[in-house]
Parts: structure tokens; sequence; C-alpha cells
């Protein structure tokens, strides 16, 4: 059996699995349970934050025969099919790949037909904003006058790209970056599930790593599970994802404070040169820093700092 990976594997199924967009899941609960169902949606928001899948738990439930709670039962027949990706009644589009005028006029051809065994046929759009403009003046039409069975969802990381004429005949949802603590309590709850060990300080880095994208942060540990076999130990995470260590960032900023312009430099080429990126370096120095200030504001809970650059900062700002 071939082996399926994190992000597939624990997809969430229900609105309340979907991590860190509430204020999202519980709006299109509430408008399920009122029979206010929009005829077309937009999900905009950074990427691997939960836009597609958000509109396939919508598209299931609306389908579902026996939902439970304003959630899918994930049994029926129809769940069942949307789940497989096989159901006649919800289409799914790749944006990037079908943008063009012929396409959107198939899927217009398509939405003439009534549902095979649901309320509603569904087309979900992802990457929306890819389609030329001519596929967008063809789906104009229909979004604004769409058949009483027709719902359209449609998904994009760059809503400014998309026609104002388009957003205006639409509710457009704002899909968040997922906070540290929300990817690494979703993280630890599925190693727990797949019954690895860790270090919680490894999946701390991890989560940062993963800048906000949940689906990036299982990614990355499918990598480091991948290289270590066993324990997910704090060295091995810094090693797989090429994390760089915190005492680096120390020897920058004592540079800095030293204005040794010269060996500022020589250091950051040697980093460099051993393979870091540089994007790496800037988004861990800011965090470092972001910590330092942290300290200052003596808010000892929130700031994660070594020994060695606390009495650093206690020595430079003279703090007791």
């Amino acid at each position: 059996m071939s082996y399926q990976i994190l992000s597939r594997k624990w997809r969430p199924q229900r609105f309340d699995e979907v991590m860190g967009q509430v204020h999202i899941t519980r709006t299109l609960q509430n408008a399920i349970g009122m029979g206010r169902v929009a005829h077309g949606y937009l999900f905009s928001g950074p990427r691997g934050v939960g836009k597609t899948t958000t509109a396939r738990i919508l598209a299931k439930v609306l389908s579902c025969k026996n939902p439970q709670e304003r959630n899918p039962c994930n049994k029926c027949t129809n769940c069942k099919e949307i789940t497989q990706g096989n159901s006649l009644d919800v289409q799914e589009l790749d944006g990037a790949s079908n943008r063009g005028i012929d396409e959107i006029r198939e899927l217009r051809e398509a939405a003439k037909y009534p549902p095979n065994s649901g309320e509603y046929r569904i087309f979900i759009i992802d990457e929306v904003h890819m389609l030329t403009r001519e596929a967008f003046n063809a789906l104009l039409k229909t979004l604004e006058e769409p058949p009483p069975h027709i719902i359209f969802i449609m998904a994009t990381t760059d809503a400014y790209k998309v026609p104002a004429t388009i957003l205006s005949r639409t509710q457009k949802f704002d899909f968040k970056p997922i906070s540290l603590n929300d990817i690494s309590t979703c993280l630890k709850d599925i190693l727990d599930n797949e019954k690895l060990t860790y270090d919680e300080e490894g999946i701390s880095l991890i989560a940062q790593k993963a800048d906000g994208s949940l689906r990036d942060s299982l990614s990355l540990l499918d990598q480091v599970i991948a290289y270590a076999d066993a324990t997910l130990d704090v060295e091995t995470v810094k090693d797989v994802l090429g994390i760089i260590e915190e005492n680096v960032f120390l020897d920058v900023i004592k540079l800095i404070n030293e204005k040794n312009y010269q060996n500022l430099i020589t250091y950051i080429n040697e980093l460099l040169n051993n393979g870091f990126a540089i994007s790496d370096f800037i988004s861990g120095f800011n965090e470092f820093i972001r910590h330092c200030m942290l300290y200052q504001r003596e808010n000892s809970e929130i700031y994660n700092l070594s020994e060695d650059s606390i009495n650093w900062i206690k020595s430079e700002c003279q703090l007791n």
C-alpha cells in the first residue's frame, strides 16, 4: 500500500476540525442553519491555511444526506464521493490549468443541468485569480444570475487579482495565517496518533519554519520523520530544516554592537557559503531581535532565549 502524506491523511473533514479559522467556519455553519447559503463564495488567504479544505467541507455539508450539527456525516454516499473526488454534483477546477474561456464555457453549460443526487451542483475553482480576463467575463453572467441549484466556491492566494465585478457578486472570506500555538498543537496531536516520540522544542521549530501554513508544517514534519526514523529531537529538526542556531544571531548582534562591520560581512558570507538561505537568516534574526525586546520588557512567559543571550542582554543593557 502506498504511503499517504500527512497533509492528506489528516485533512480536516468537519468544520470543527479546521484549525485557526473559527471566524469563517462559524459564519458558514450559521448561514447553513439559517438557510442563508449564498450562490458565490470567495476564500482568500495565504497558502496552506484551509481554503480548499473548507470549500470541500462546505460542499459536503450542503450535499450530505444526514448532516450532524451543521457538519457532514462523512458516512453517506454523497460525502464519500466528495471525499474521494468522484462526485457528479461537486466539480473541482484548477484555475491555473483551466484558465481559458473555453473551460469556463463548458462550466456554464454544465451549470444548466440539475444536481444528480444532492440539492446543489457545486463548482470549486482553486487559484481563481489565474483565469484570463475573457474567462472572468464569461463567468460573470452566471455569477450574476445563477440557477437556484448552483453554488460557486472560489479560492485564491491573490484576491487583488480578482476583478471587482466578481468580488461584488460573492461573499468574501479572508483566511488568516495559523498561529504558532495552533500549528504546534496540531502537530503534537498527529504525532501522538502516529505513536512517534518528539521534543516539544523541535515541534515549535517546525511550526515557526512553516510561517503560518499548516500544510507547510505537515510537509516539513513528513521530511523530518523520514530522516529521523525514531525520536524527533531538536538537533534532528535543526539539521533537516536548516535551522540556524541562536548563537549565530548572538554573534551577529555582538558584531553590530561593536561596529565591527568588516568581520560582520565575513561572518555572514561564511554562513551563506555553508548553505544557509539568506531568507532563513533574515527571518531568524528578526525573530531573535523580537525575543530580545520581549525579554527587556521582563515578560518571562513569552520570550525564548538561551542563557548566553540573556547574559549578553543583561551586560549590555545593564538589566538586573
